[in-house]
């Protein structure tokens, strides 16, 4: 596994509950912005739609990259912070 950032051992580390989708490793205030502009406020809506990507790591970074304009890093940031919280949570 490659370093991860403080953001994402801090998602990581506790359950979800109500964290902001800025809370996602890779998602800073422009790209979450516009997430929440498009219905995606909570990390646990993002987390919904990774879910119905079947955890998909292509799938789910090419709708991240579709629907917000992240880059290939960004998008790889918030699937890997999805997936770990996955493995430890669920």
């Amino acid at each position: 596994m490659s370093s991860t950032s403080q953001k994402h051992k801090n998602f990581v580390s506790e359950p979800m509950g109500e964290k902001l989708v800025t809370d996602l490793a890779g998602i800073g205030p422009v790209l979450g912005d516009k997430f929440t502009d498009k219905g995606f406020d909570k990390a646990y809506v993002v987390l919904g739609q990774f879910l119905l990507l079947k955890k998909d790591e292509e799938m789910f970074e090419d709708w991240v990259k579709d629907t917000i304009g992240a880059n290939k890093k960004q998008a790889s940031d918030c699937y890997n912070c999805l997936k770990d919280w996955c493995n430890a949570f669920l």
